[in-house]
């Protein structure tokens, strides 16, 4: 969703000293193979020994580090991700190789570049799906948010509401500062989105953006939004956050929400 460069110079302000997040700044750098030897990508095994496709990256190194893999970014410090393996274009996992991309930004401003090759050969257990909404869509129904309205899709459970589709008042809850500052990536199961259909990332208090400035188009199928450290900072409600609440809005077409959910 955002240009590399557009991360790192955003990156530089976002990390401040608080009770719970401290300040990782080093006041300089580290080597590339400092890097490296803080980091690892390592593999699960299916029940035949096979690798699997679910891999986690993890590094220790006091920078800010970003996890590339298939074109998808996930941000986070001394980060530890899990991630799914899609399949290749012929559905399995065989031996397919894929190379896994970590990017880092030292506190004078280096950037060091590594990356890991992996080979996924079987399907093990798949990412648990933990739902914010629509879990059970007899309770929590899928709902159109109408365009221009910043309450149909703010997490939160007394500022904001939608209309479902079968005409009653819902809200989307709350995220739990675990989602927050746990820099869960929230996956929106959308459909019936027009051709034109586009929105906002913004917060609650309409100060601040996160889509650089610019409409994010919605189609159908699954959108993910990885939640980065400026989110977390301004929308989360304990733990050093402002509490404004993460806000999705529409600006142009329409679309049904189905559900929100992470996965891990």
């Amino acid at each position: 969703m955002k240009k590399i460069f557009l991360f790192f110079a955003a990156v530089s302000v976002l990390f401040a000293c608080d009770a719970t997040h401290e300040d990782i700044s080093n006041g300089g750098h580290i080597s590339a193979d400092q890097l490296r030897a803080s980091s690892s990508v390592t593999v699960d095994k299916a029940s035949n020994g096979k690798n699997g496709n679910v891999i986690t990256c993890l590094t220790t190194a006091p920078v800010n580090a970003k996890w590339t893999l298939g074109g998808k970014d996930l941000l986070g410090n001394y980060a530890k991700k899990k991630m799914k393996v899609d399949r290749d274009e012929k559905g399995n996992y065989k031996d397919t190789e894929h190379k896994v991309y970590l990017t880092a930004l030292c506190a004078d401003g280096t950037l060091l570049k590594d990356s890991f090759v992996i080979n996924c050969q079987d399907i093990t257990d798949p990412l648990q799906k933990y739902y914010i909404y629509g879990e059970d869509p007899a309770a929590q129904p899928p709902f159109k948010p109408a365009a221009w309205n910043a309450a149909c899709m703010r997490f939160s459970d007394n500022e904001g509401k939608f209309t479902d589709i079968n005409g009653k008042e819902g809200f989307l809850p709350y995220l739990s500062d675990d989602v927050y500052w746990g820099f869960k990536t929230l996956i929106f199961d959308i459909s019936e989105a027009t051709a034109d259909c586009a929105g906002r990332i913004m917060n609650g208090w309409w100060s601040a953006r996160y889509d650089d400035d610019k409409d994010v188009h919605f189609t159908n199928g699954l959108w993910e939004l990885p939640l980065t450290e400026a989110i977390a900072k301004d929308c989360a409600r304990g733990n050093g956050g402002s509490g404004k609440d993460l806000d999705i809005m529409l600006t142009s077409g329409s679309c049904q929400i189905n559900a929100v959910y992470y996965e891990e």
